[in-house]
């Protein structure tokens, strides 16, 4: 598994894509924060948490795209099966790298915590609740899109469905629409977004079942994702 998790890392650094992904990311939301940071009056990171739900859904498929549906176009996949490893060795030694390189891009972003405090004095709790929330989210969304790409071969494709798999559970947890449900089951609808669950995070608190709810997702989709190479195999 950690072979196959440093070959995936390397192969984000190794091309172009990796770095056009990180340096988008980090203009993309740095610029949106800042743009309204002043007009808050308030030294907080929680606009930028907000954010993330919309921004993660564009760019985690974009990160996990490749890792399935380049192997079976470039046909290196019947090569990985042949070599001495489990299915389920390969999946996480993937799920695990892009992972990572979400890390390091959350990592990079700890200089907008850093500016803000040099001006005011943010809630560190707050903080590190929205980083640790940032991961399990992200992890979320990583999972569903590597599930994607293992269903094509077209890196295309793939991010769409990843993007589109991801836009569903999204959007059932937002008040707009569980507004027109019925209020018997409005809650049980609302339960399955995952914008849902980081809200009370990026506020601050840490809550077991929010936890659970993102634990849940990632489990399923790595599970579906082993359905599908086991058949591929």
């Amino acid at each position: 598994m950690i072979a196959v998790m440093k070959k995936e890392l390397k192969s984000y650094y190794n091309s172009t894509m990796g770095y056009i992904i990180t340096v988008v990311f980090l203009g993309l939301t740095s610029w949106l924060f800042f743009k309204t940071f002043f007009l808050y009056g308030e030294a907080t990171m929680r606009p930028y948490f907000n954010m993330l739900p919309v921004i993660f859904m564009l760019f985690m498929p974009a990160i996990t795209m490749r890792q399935w549906a380049e192997e079976r176009k470039l046909g290196t996949i019947e090569v990985l099966f042949t070599l001495p490893l489990k299915d389920l060795e390969i999946l996480l030694g993937k799920y695990f790298a892009s992972i990572l390189f979400l890390v390091v891009i959350l990592v990079l972003t700890l200089t907008i915590p850093i500016s803000i405090a040099l001006i005011g004095s943010p809630d560190p709790g707050e903080i590190i609740s929205g980083y640790f929330g940032a991961i399990l989210l992200g992890g979320a969304y990583l999972a569903i899109g590597l599930f994607a790409s293992s269903l094509t071969s077209s890196q295309i494709v793939a991010f769409i469905l990843g993007l589109l798999f991801s836009f569903v559970l999204f959007i059932v947890g937002e008040s707009f629409v569980t507004v027109t449900l019925p209020p018997a089951i409005a809650p049980l609808v609302r339960y399955f977004g995952l914008g849902y669950h980081f809200d009370s995070i990026a506020r601050g608190v840490i809550d077991l079942r929010d936890v659970l709810y993102y634990l849940t997702v990632i489990v399923t989709f790595l599970y579906l994702t082993y359905i599908v190479i086991k058949e591929r195999r």
